[in-house]
């Protein structure tokens, strides 16, 4: 069995320490080097090759953001960002510069830890492309098509829209919302709700990020939140998040057997129950399999469903199920997306304008 080689990246010594001993507690890991700052973290990369880099945010002589810049574009290596809560902002543009995930910091517990030393697992053997590097160190969102759909006139009144989407994501999903929903036109005439899965505390700041690349406001859910058309509503991950008949969002509350929050399944699956043919589930990126269910009944309530497919995804994951499953209608590329949401609107809205079925 091939051991999983992790080079840790933090500067203080006793995080180090306490990564280091989550890992060499398992037989197939080994802790390969330490860095204590972003320098380190660069020549270590290019002399010991790890599998995996856990990469701290904040760090003397270079930081991890500069860090993860440098590595993704000389000679890719898979990086999980090990970070604070109140640095997720930071931690979700570490994402935007070629990280795979971000998780807070972990404490002593037995289940943060297999938690952790789970993840190492799921992302070391993750294939990352080298990166071109970025003409300046602000542009770290992944490039627009070149082609823009045209804009659409603003929507007056938060229920006055035809249709509803819903999208699934975990790892690499990030990635995905930063090509997907920048590409939406303002007054994009639909609802848009989202279930990424993401580490406690980090939904906020994954919502800021996306709200300086779109131009579509951006929100992080609250309970009794209506939806809106134009708005794209992003789940926490504190609770599970569900739509009711009156089109408001209601939390879930977690379960200690949930294994994947915000849930998927829970989000689609009450969509696809209140919108019925109006839903259009979007399952993209990511491990495991939550997701599958939800658009699997949004496919059995007449809704139409997408998926992304395997050449543009991260992970090969959620979506490989739903699709093998049969109930993704439409496999699309990642940059095919965005567009196929505007021609699905754009007919529906012609079919409403002519008295004809969509």
């Amino acid at each position: 069995m091939k051991r999983i080689r992790v080079l840790i990246a933090d500067d203080s010594s006793l995080a180090r320490s306490l990564l280091r001993s989550f890992l060499e507690n398992e037989s197939d890991m080994d802790v390969v080097g330490e860095a204590a700052n972003g320098r380190e973290a660069v020549e270590l990369a290019r002399e010991l090759k790890p599998d995996l880099i856990t990469m701290d945010i904040e760090m003397p002589v270079m930081n991890g953001m500069d860090a993860i810049e440098e590595i993704m574009c000389s000679k890719a290596i898979p990086i999980l960002v090990v970070s604070s809560v109140a640095d997720a902002r930071n931690a979700l543009d570490a994402v935007g510069r070629g990280a795979l995930e971000v998780v807070s910091k972990p404490d002593y517990t037995p289940e943060e830890a297999a938690n952790f030393v789970n993840k190492v697992r799921l992302l070391a053997g993750v294939v990352v492309i080298t990166r071109l590097r970025p003409r300046k160190a602000a542009d770290t969102a992944p490039p627009l098509p070149q082609r823009q759909p045209s804009v659409f006139a603003p929507v007056s009144g938060a229920d006055n829209y035809a249709r509803v989407f819903a999208i699934a994501c975990s790892t690499g999903g990030p990635q995905a919302l930063a090509q997907i929903l920048p590409a939406l036109p303002a007054g994009f005439p639909c609802p848009v709700v989202i279930a990424q899965h993401i580490s406690d505390g980090f939904a906020g700041g994954m919502v800021e990020w996306l709200a300086r690349l779109c131009k579509l406001p951006v929100r992080l859910a609250a309970d009794g939140d209506a939806l809106q058309s134009g708005v794209i509503h992003i789940s926490p991950s504190e609770q599970h998040c569900s739509v009711t008949p009156s089109r408001r969002i209601a939390f879930v509350k977690r379960t200690p057997q949930d294994i994947y929050h915000p849930s998927c399944d829970v989000l689609l699956g009450s969509v696809a129950e209140v919108f019925r043919q109006q839903a259009i589930g979007i399952i993209l990126t990511g491990m495991g399999r939550d997701g599958a269910q939800g658009i699997a009944r949004i496919r059995a309530m007449g809704g139409l469903t997408l998926g992304q497919d395997e050449a543009s995804s991260i992970v090969y994951g959620m979506n490989r199920v739903a699709t093998e499953a049969g109930d993704v209608q439409q496999v699309l590329p990642l940059d095919a997306i965005a567009g196929e949401m505007l021609r699905l609107t754009q007919t529906r809205m012609r079919a409403a304008a002519t008295g004809s079925a969509a």
